[in-house]
């Protein structure tokens, strides 16, 4: 009994050690990255490297800031005040990714419950469909969303990044797994008792698969933003980018101006911590459903 003990306490400590020690490894990048937006361009290019900035700057957000100009929005010939490039292309990628992100989960949620729930000829075949789909690289499908954006006038446009995002296949597959455990007694109540279609679902279905929708938001939002290959394929105009290629755009101008490329990196950064901070319980409820589920 007491060497049971012992083997509990080594493992716990153990398992602490190496969380911690995993914790750094995925913490320190971000630390790199955030201090060496705001170090001088000596301490970023020193020899020994400087852990602990001992001198923190803005110069790196003030060329950031300064670089380029672009109408902060345009509405068909309407367009905005002038602004820093880097401001457009943060509130393109903040628009693109929110976009995607309601859509998604809004269809999803939809089309996964009317696979679990409903019963209609080709159900079956068009699940099946839907999990080939998932297997299916972009890289694949490159050239037809190419042509489709471009007959629709939508290429090189923020919308040719957004609607091949809203059908993806994944995200109907997790709203389908949420929906299969909604009772479907309290959807034939709900049907006795006269209510609508929409209404069952804004009131019953979408309620119960709120921590699904909201582990497809967080993951949904993040894929939209680091979809650094469908944004560099369908957008060109400086004022179009997002954050990302901007940043890839100035690393290809100033290749060693690191602090200006870490401070682009910082300020992409920002957006992912907050949405997955603010989502986070959503997120951690969502996964372990879905593990008692499955």
């Amino acid at each position: 009994m007491k060497t049971s003990n012992t083997l509990k306490k080594l493992y716990t400590v153990v398992s602490i050690i190496v969380l911690i020690a995993l914790a750094f490894c995925f913490v320190f990048p971000l630390y790199w990255i955030v201090t060496g937006a705001f170090k001088t361009p000596v301490s970023i290019n020193s020899p020994v490297p400087d852990w602990i900035p001992k001198e923190l700057v803005l110069d790196n957000f003030k060329k950031l800031f300064s670089r380029q100009t672009a109408p902060i929005f345009e509405l068909g010939f309407i367009k905005g005040p002038m602004a820093p490039a880097a401001v457009r292309w943060m509130i393109n990628t903040v628009f693109m990714a929110v976009m995607a992100m309601v859509l998604t989960c809004l269809t999803a949620s939809m089309a996964g419950y009317a696979l679990a729930k409903k019963r209609f000829h080709g159900r079956i075949i068009l699940f099946t469909l839907i999990v080939c789909a998932m297997a299916l690289p972009k890289q694949v499908i490159l050239i037809p969303l190419i042509r489709e954006m471009s007959a629709l006038k939508l290429y090189n446009t923020i919308w040719a990044v957004i609607l091949p995002t809203v059908g993806w296949p994944f995200g109907v597959f997790l709203m389908k797994q949420f929906s299969e455990g909604i009772p479907t007694e309290m959807l034939e109540a709900a049907r006795i008792d006269g209510a609508s279609e929409f209404k069952t679902f804004t009131d019953i279905v979408f309620q119960m698969v709120k921590p699904g929708v909201g582990a497809l938001a967080i993951f949904t939002f993040i894929n939209s933003w680091n979809d650094y290959f469908m944004q560099l394929i369908m957008l060109s105009s400086t004022s179009n980018l997002t954050i990302s290629l901007g940043i890839a755009k100035l690393q290809a101008e100033n290749s060693t101006d690191f602090g200006l490329i870490m401070a682009g990196a910082t300020l992409a950064a920002a957006p992912i911590l907050i949405v997955f901070i603010a989502l986070q319980k959503y997120f951690t409820k969502g996964i372990t459903l879905g593990a008692v589920k499955g």
